[in-house]
């Protein structure tokens, strides 16, 4: 599409990446340096699509906190935000250095704490036994540490049904438990939260007790437990 330059109305319809906005001309002004400015004042040209609208090749997801910045001077992200580095690139492109400070400074500003995930866990085993085996099973991903810190870094996927709120502030509780399967996403969870693990231990179990009707008896051989340890300093 054609480029365009020179006078703009005080509304602006956006194309950002497919994703369509609708703001102020004085909004994408706001900031004199950034890269919005300079194209919203004719110093840069920019392109049109299809239906009229200015189009800015970018991640249109990540623009509603450009946009929020530009408003407000400051932005606020969702609690278990896992695009912090996507923004912080977002920002440098758009040349917004105050938006990367406040990235930075929302990541440097939470509180430290200690997280504790555990799992019970086996081997799914085939036909020919050890030689065949498949895939891990978990039966459930246990999560210890501070209640708020807790429900902080993984918000709706923390089942909390087995330990109810009693309205104490900062307690603790070893109770919690996740409502997915999935160790990995557990850890990229607390990784985009600030956390770093520490440390770990495991356990295991060599010999079969009395087992229910259907078990299978090669794999309950193999059940295990672990536990990590995760520290935000």
């Amino acid at each position: 599409m054609s480029q365009v330059e020179g006078d703009y109305p005080s509304v602006i319809e956006l194309n950002v990446g497919g994703v369509c906005y609708t703001t102020s001309l004085a909004t994408l002004r706001n900031v004199p340096d950034s890269q919005l400015a300079a194209i919203f004042t004719g110093r840069q040209q920019i392109s049109l699509d299809a239906k009229g609208r200015y189009f800015l090749d970018r991640d249109g997801v990540l623009f509603r906190y450009v946009l929020d910045y530009l408003r407000d001077g400051d932005v606020v992200l969702p609690d278990c935000f896992r695009e912090r580095e996507r923004l912080k690139k977002e920002a440098e492109k758009y040349c917004l250095p105050g938006l990367v400070e406040a990235i930075l400074s929302e990541s440097r500003s939470k509180p430290p704490g200690v997280i504790t995930v555990g799992y019970r866990g086996s081997f799914q085993f085939g036909k020919d036994g050890m030689t065949d085996a498949k895939f891990r099973k978990l039966s459930r991903i246990l999560v210890s540490g501070r209640v708020s810190l807790c429900r902080e870094v993984f918000g709706e996927s923390l089942n909390e049904s087995r330990d109810p709120d009693h309205g104490i502030s900062e307690r603790y509780t070893s109770r919690f438990f996740l409502k997915h399967f999935f160790l990995e996403q557990a850890f990229d969870m607390l990784y985009d939260q600030g956390f770093k693990m520490v440390g770990s231990c495991a356990s295991g179990t060599a010999g079969v007790g009395d087992l229910k009707p259907g078990t299978d008896v090669e794999e309950n051989r193999w059940n295990h437990y672990n536990e990590f340890v995760f520290v935000r300093e």
